[in-house]
Parts: C-alpha cells; structure tokens; sequence
C-alpha cells in the first residue's frame, strides 16, 4: 500500500463508520465530493492549509469559519481531526480514499469519462445505460473530464476496463495497423 493510502485510509474507513453509524453516509459523501471541487479547483486553498506558518487552530478556526453551514457535523469532525494532527493537507487523500470505501461498500462502480467536449443530457444518458451494462450493475457514477487533444469522441473507463471511442484514439490504431501492414 504507498504511503499516501496508508496515512489516509484510517481517516477515511473512520469516517465512513462513524457515518454509517449515525446514518449520514450518502450526505457525507456528496459533501466529500462538493468539497474536493472546492480543493482542486482553488490551489490558494490547499496552499494556505499546506503551509507550515498557520497553527492548527488557525487551520482548525479557518475550516469552521469555511465549511461549518456547509457541511455535516460528522464530517466537520474529521476536519477538525485532520487540522490538529498536521494532516489537512492531505485532505483531498483522505476524501478520495473515502468516496473509494463508499462506493466499495454501496456497489457502485466509478466511470471515468472523458470527452473532446461537453456531453449533452442525451448523450450523457445513453452513455450510462451502456456504462450499466459494462460495469455489471445499475450503480454507475460519472466523473466527466474535457480533453479537446482526443478530437472528437470520449474514453471511458471502469475499473481496468477502457473503452476508446475518441477520434484520437481512433487516429492511433489506424497507424499502428499501418505499421504492421508495412
């Protein structure tokens, strides 16, 4: 197991029994979720958690004065718990980690899809009903990625499987064929 699993997996198989204990799992993980947005798309953020000039409490006062509205108290918690151990700054470890446990325990599989553009409602349906089928069950959750480098299509991965259905990849496999061929 890296090192990274091994520091964030006891936070995160805590805080899914803790949720599941008092019944708030399915909130806490979409928090998990909106949170981890928030995280990556603001590097002033982790920048500011990740330094080592602001003191636990600051941290912890900061997270309360942030998240508190936002968040379940059981989640604020473990927010609370990360900033005085020194360990917020693995934040978004911890949260992946946990959404990885979630979706273990809920038998949901993670379809990483990624497209040359945005998909439409349509295309997005559709996509899910053949993601079901693949993935062997009716629990199938997006995370949705824009590459415009693959052209035109999208990829989409379950698990170890990978369906390329972009232009790029479509591209790459004719040239491999054409080098094989002469």
């Amino acid at each position: 197991m890296p090192l990274l699993n091994s520091i964030s997996t006891p936070y995160a198989e805590a805080l899914l029994q803790v949720a599941d204990q008092r019944e708030v799992t399915d909130l806490v993980a979409q928090q998990a979720k909106d949170l981890l947005v928030i995280w990556h798309s603001s590097p002033e953020l982790r920048a500011a958690f990740a330094s080592p000039v602001l003191e636990p409490d600051a941290k912890k006062a900061a997270l309360v004065s942030l998240f508190e509205k936002d968040v379940n108290p059981t989640f604020m918690t473990l927010l609370k718990v990360l900033a005085d151990r020194k360990r917020i700054a693995l934040l978004d470890s911890v949260l992946e980690r946990f959404l990885v446990l979630y979706r273990e325990q809920r038998g949901i599989a993670l379809a990483r899809v990624t497209s040359a553009s945005p998909l439409s409602e349509q295309q997005q349906q559709a996509l899910h009903t053949k993601v079901q089928a693949v993935a062997g069950t009716d629990k199938v959750e997006f995370d949705l990625h824009i590459d415009p480098a693959l052209i035109g299509g999208f990829v989409v991965s379950v698990g170890s499987q990978v369906i390329d259905a972009s232009l790029a990849g479509q591209v790459r496999r004719l040239g491999l064929a054409l080098a094989k061929a002469g």
